[in-house]
């Protein structure tokens, strides 16, 4: 199943050659049956760091040539969003890319990217589930694979010059910034690092080399798993006084973001997300409308109306947010999981632009991130967030759960009454303080996700408290 971005499954167990090699014979099938670029389609396939995805990514493009398209294979592990653009530089009908994103180690998976960078839409991954059904259903036996020499493509060069254009770049080199990358072994390692060094900063990146092991966790930048980010800008000696610290952290294919602010305290991406929104309309005189996902916090609600910028909420899955992107005008689009994407760029998230947007923030005002966030809560007043993953026996479980809630919500949790429920991608219960909680199914994984977000720690942990209780109750 294609989820809310391509297909994901555990290495050896359910992602094999095999069925990597039907996924691609779909996708191959698909971008044939859609393709506007020309009778013999281009398609890009990149992949990440984790375990075989260079021999994962051969066999997909063995398989994709073999099917009549011309593709073109990364030389070496990239970043999502470098596949993205390399899309769009080279005129393709689109990309496959191997990897599982900020999963566990054990995973690896498949994404599509559109001939415009972004996301696949809803309409061609539901092409490539039925043609997935299609292939099964017929038996097919061996699928056409191509032996020819694989062209090798490289979009690092014309993706730094798109950087110098996006970003104020001098204004970063001029500041007094000590900067502390994190990829979490990840295919961003030496990239961001690379674009800031050549501006002769001070830059210190963790991280850095190929583990498939991944440290032993998720190569996913939430705070617990910062911890050595984090003790590198609180520890590490002050190069001088005024210096402006800050910490970035990406997920395993660099296209989401967190930071750590001078003081060890965690920006998740709802802040980012807001911070980067105020910094375009306050400092750069940028308008267009706003787009997040339905698990975003509502900082962006409450700036986008201060401003008059029209919103758009989508459904979870950054595929939703890129289809607004084609559709409007659109400054700033985000999501929960820290994917954010900008204006005059593909329509994807790219942490690279969004870290370097955060950089020239902090640059253009002068103040650490932490004060920058402060002035920020002032404005909006407090919110805070939190997300919590329960493992379910099966997704048929997370579903039954969510329709029970949605048929029968509470009237109140914890002393604050429920005055609303929505339902656009799970069920989401309203309080009467402003605050909310969200119960859903992933889509990548088998487990319910429940959300948060609230004026206080103390509220959200009561939130997240009784969605964790309704879902073990329901697992009896």
């Amino acid at each position: 199943r294609f989820g809310t971005d391509g297909w994901r499954g555990v290495i050896a167990a359910d992602f094999t050659f095999a069925a990597v090699r039907l996924v691609a014979a779909a996708i191959a099938r698909q971008v044939l049956a859609t393709a506007v670029t020309g009778p013999r389609p281009t398609v890009l396939v990149g992949y990440d760091t984790r375990f075989l995805s260079r021999e994962f990514a051969e066999a997909a493009a063995r398989v994709l040539t073999g099917h009549g398209l011309a593709v073109r294979l990364a030389g070496t592990f990239l970043a999502t969003p470098l596949l993205s653009y390399g899309v769009v530089q080279a005129g393709a009908e689109g990309g496959v890319m191997i990897t599982a994103s900020h999963n566990p180690p054990r995973y690896n998976g498949i994404k599509f990217k559109s001939r415009h960078g972004g996301s696949a839409s809803v309409e061609f991954t539901r092409g490539v589930e039925r043609e997935i059904r299609a292939l099964e259903a017929s038996g097919a036996g061996a699928l056409p694979e191509s032996d020819e020499p694989l062209p090798e493509f490289d979009p690092r060069p014309a993706h730094r010059i798109r950087m110098k254009e996006l970003a104020d770049l001098p204004r970063i080199a001029a500041a007094p910034l000590e900067i502390f990358v994190d990829p979490m072994y990840g295919s961003g390692q030496g990239y961001l690092s690379g674009i800031l060094r050549a501006l002769r900063l001070r830059v210190t990146e963790l991280h850095a080399e190929v583990n498939p092991a991944f440290g032993g966790q998720p190569p996913e930048p939430l705070y617990r798993h910062l911890g050595d980010l984090t003790r590198a800008v609180t520890h590490h000696p002050y190069s001088g006084p005024g210096t402006l610290r800050v910490g970035l952290a990406f997920d395993g294919d660099a296209d989401r973001l967190a930071a750590i602010d001078e003081q060890g305290r965690y920006v998740n991406s709802h802040q980012i997300f807001a911070l980067l929104l105020k910094h375009l309309f306050t400092h750069r005189g940028m308008t267009g409308r706003v787009v997040k996902a339905f698990s975003s916090g509502q900082m962006v609600d409450k700036l986008a109306d201060a401003y008059g910028l029209p919103l758009t909420i989508t459904p979870i899955g950054f595929k939703y947010i890129a289809e607004e992107m084609l559709k409007r005008d659109v400054l700033i689009g985000g999501e929960e999981s820290g994917g954010i994407a900008i204006c005059g760029h593909i329509p994807e998230r790219d942490a690279t632009l969004a870290a370097l947007l955060l950089l020239e923030y902090v640059a253009t005002d002068g103040k650490p991130l932490g004060a920058l966030y402060a002035d920020l809560e002032k404005e909006i007043g407090p919110h805070r967030y939190e997300r919590v993953d329960v493992p379910l026996a099966s997704p048929e479980a997370a579903e039954a759960l969510v329709r029970s809630v949605r048929e029968d919500p509470p009237d109140a949790i914890k002393g604050v009454k429920v005055v609303r429920v929505e339902d656009v991608d799970g069920v989401k219960l309203h309080g009467a303080d402003g605050s909310w909680l969200l119960l859903r199914q992933s889509g990548t994984e088998p487990l319910l996700r429940v959300y948060a977000e609230g004026p206080s720690e103390e509220r959200v942990a009561d939130l997240l408290k009784w969605g964790i209780r309704r879902a073990k109750r329901a697992e009896g």
